[in-house]
């Protein structure tokens, strides 16, 4: 699964979903585009948003924990390489975070977007407003 907002303005930060659930990232593609960001894209696998990385400039992501029966930890190698900020969410609380990413920034599912909003700020400072 891709998308992008078809109205996402240039200048706000854009932000990668990498989210297997279409309900999930759906509503968050609407909620960050709502909240002042860009969808640089979404995608449901590992193999896809590695190579989106490869080819795009991000300023962060939000990386589901557990994509079916993958995890997500090269990914978020990846991005920690190169340097881009990153939320993990997650239905599992930080148990399911990987180990080496335990500080990192979780938001628990189900979660609504005052609690999106308040990770994001915390995490990437004020919105694209």
């Amino acid at each position: 699964m891709t998308l992008a907002h078809p109205a996402a303005k240039v200048s706000r930060p854009r932000i990668l979903i990498v989210e297997d659930e279409p309900f999930i990232a759906l509503s968050l593609v609407d909620a960050l585009f709502d909240l002042g960001f860009s969808i640089a894209g979404c995608f449901g696998d590992i193999a896809s948003a590695i190579e989106f990385i490869g080819r795009e400039q991000i300023d962060g992501a939000l990386l589901d924990v557990n994509l079916g029966s993958q995890k997500i930890d090269p990914v978020a190698d990846l991005l920690a390489r190169r340097a881009c900020p990153f939320i993990f969410t997650t239905g599992y609380g930080r148990s399911g975070i990987p180990s080496a990413y335990a500080d990192r920034a979780v938001l628990q599912k189900p979660f609504g977007i005052d609690d999106l909003a308040g990770v994001l700020e915390a995490e990437f400072g004020a919105a694209g407003h």
